[in-house]
């Protein structure tokens, strides 16, 4: 499988597991410049940034692991841009969610990983 079938099908199951417990999805894939956030979702009034993380097992390390400082820069950059295009004034959370793709429901949501 290549990394953007799997970036997919991870995207596809944070979005499931998200849903379920109220979080809003309000995009995905959102791009600025060269910066994407895999998932904006909204939830107890909290605008949040969701960068999620798919391998098909953890043996070589964790997923969220991967979220190295030039990555979250980017976040922050792509994160920054959407909060003034939607001129949103109201609290903001960055969180990992990273999953192991052969067993979906073994997942790790890490809120506020970052800031």
């Amino acid at each position: 499988m290549n990394t953007k079938k799997i970036g997919d099908r991870g995207e596809d199951l944070a979005t499931k597991i998200l849903e379920s417990k109220g979080f809003e999805i309000l995009e995905r894939n959102y791009r600025f410049k060269r910066s994407e956030i895999d998932l904006i979702a909204l939830h107890a009034n909290v605008l949040i940034f969701i960068e999620v993380k798919a391998l098909h097992s953890f043996n070589h390390g964790f997923p969220e692991e991967r979220v190295n400082q030039a990555k979250i820069y980017k976040l922050m950059e792509a994160a920054e841009n959407y909060i003034y295009a939607i001129n949103w004034q109201k609290d903001i959370r960055f969180d990992i969610l990273s999953i192991n793709l052969n067993s979906p429901q073994d997942y790790l949501h890490i809120e506020d990983a970052f800031y």
